[in-house]
């Protein structure tokens, strides 16, 4: 329940106690000055029933919330105490903002204490017969206060909950999103840059149709980047293994490497090919743009895959956006992946799942 709607809650309670207490004041035969201090107390107090909300539920401090629910306490009590115990009912809202602002166990603390000085006063002016209901009106309306409050941090908690999650949801999909540029980006501009270096150098030596042809191939990359980025930003590209392994052989073959490339992919587990897609486009696209190889080799098991090269020992870039991105896709299959400089030269890069490296 909200501050809002728990100052409703007191107006309510105000316009049906508080007016009457005044009248009941006004018209008594106590002196006039007593009169008018019991008016003033009774107005402060109504005034901090309708004030004391904005306080409890703005404020974070559960030590602040406990002086003020005493400081309300005290004060319906002198006004209690000052007009006789007939009107111990007057302490039910300040004894129901306690109970559902406090934590139980203060809540309890400050209640019950009031329940036992009002009890024992009630007992030592031998009116506990008469107004003794009220008290049981009173332990009600805290013990099911105390609940109603439960139930409100309870979903405060909730809330909070579902807050976080949204905040997680949102950070996973940025790196997602991320990922997915980086991989995208990164391995269509390399071959979109290879190949227009070749057409250049084509152009240079006047093969004007070769050159054609590669510009071609380029306006195709081109095309085909913007439309992954579009797919990637809606969250549905889709990855294909055998769709790689071809883009692969024209990427390699432009930057004029040796390609030893598996012809099919129904080796590979089908819950595998898609994550293996992405290994294989980031894979690939290490090679062209860090190893200086001349020679590059893919080989596909049931759930592993493999790319080396002999070029000068370098492969992915800093763990941040290559081997972090191919961890971060391989962690839901359970796998993982190792990739470092060979002993005899080269570069090796293998993913798996369940296998031991």
């Amino acid at each position: 329940m909200s501050g809002n709607r728990w100052i409703w809650f007191g107006l309510v309670f105000v316009l049906l106690y508080i007016p009457a207490v005044i009248y009941d004041v006004v018209v008594s035969d106590r002196g006039v000055v007593a009169r008018v201090v019991l008016v003033v107390l009774l107005v402060a107090y109504a005034a901090g029933w309708l004030v004391a909300p904005k306080f409890f539920w703005g404020s974070d401090s559960e030590n602040f919330n406990t002086a003020l629910a005493v400081g309300l306490t005290l004060l319906g009590l002198v006004v209690v105490y000052s007009l006789g115990m007939a009107y111990a009912g007057l302490m039910v809202y300040v004894m129901s903002s306690t109970a559902v602002v406090l934590k139980p166990l203060r809540a309890i603390l400050i209640d019950g204490t009031v329940l036992v000085l009002l009890a024992g006063t009630m007992y030592v002016e031998q009116d506990l017969a008469i107004d003794g209901a009220q008290l049981g009106t009173l332990l009600s309306l805290s013990l099911g206060m105390l609940a109603v409050g439960r139930m409100i941090r309870a979903n405060m908690a909730l809330s909070a909950a579902q807050d976080e999650i949204a905040a997680m949801a949102r950070t996973e999909e940025r790196s997602r999103l991320a990922r997915d540029l980086h991989d995208v980006l990164g391995h269509s501009l390399t071959t979109i840059t290879l190949k227009a270096g070749v057409a250049r150098r084509l152009l240079e030596n006047s093969s004007t149709d070769r050159a054609l042809e590669e510009i071609r191939e380029v306006e195709h990359l081109t095309r085909q980047a913007l439309s992954d980025v579009r797919t990637t930003v809606s969250g549905y590209r889709e990855v294909s293994l055998s769709a790689e392994i071809v883009g692969a052989r024209a990427a390699l073959r432009a930057a004029e490497v040796e390609a030893d490339l598996p012809h099919a992919v129904d080796n590979v587990r089908p819950e595998l090919q898609g994550v293996f897609g992405y290994v294989l486009r980031e894979a690939i696209t290490n090679v062209l743009r860090h190893a200086a190889a001349t020679r590059c080799s893919v080989v596909l098991g049931d759930t592993w895959l493999e790319v080396w090269d002999n070029g000068r020992g370098t492969g992915v870039g800093t763990p941040g956006t290559g081997l972090k991105g191919l961890a971060e896709r391989l962690e839901p299959h359970g796998g993982r992946v190792v990739a470092g400089p060979l002993s005899e030269g080269g570069y090796r890069l293998r993913a798996e799942v369940g296998e031991t490296v």
